[in-house]
């Protein structure tokens, strides 16, 4: 099912609500004029408010492991809103709030 490419514009956050932001995007392909994000980009994450009994243990990292079957830029696939990510060192989810709405992959 197609939808919408990820760009560094995008708002991602892990499920603990923690702002997650891509290290390095392609630096060759733009939509509304921002950089697009491909399955190898690493995201960090910032603002995690998870803790356990022992203390924080926030959100640090997250890695993509699911980006488009059918669209690549620079030879990878890149990432789309239904995305899947998982965070470390949590092994939650990252989710993908907003996205620009004009070009759509699969």
């Amino acid at each position: 099912m197609p939808g919408f490419l990820l760009h560094v514009g995008a708002t991602v956050i892990c499920s603990h609500g923690g702002q997650a932001m891509p290290t390095v995007p392609n630096p060759r392909v733009k939509v509304s004029s921002q950089l697009i994000v491909t399955q190898t980009t690493t995201y960090t994450v910032s603002g995690c408010p998870f803790a356990t009994a022992a203390g924080p243990m926030p959100c640090v990292t997250g890695q993509w492991i699911v980006g488009a079957v059918r669209v690549k830029a620079g030879g990878q696939p890149v990432l789309l809103q239904d995305s899947q990510a998982i965070t470390a060192p949590n092994g939650v989810p990252l989710n993908v709030v907003v996205t620009q709405p004009r070009v759509k992959g699969q």
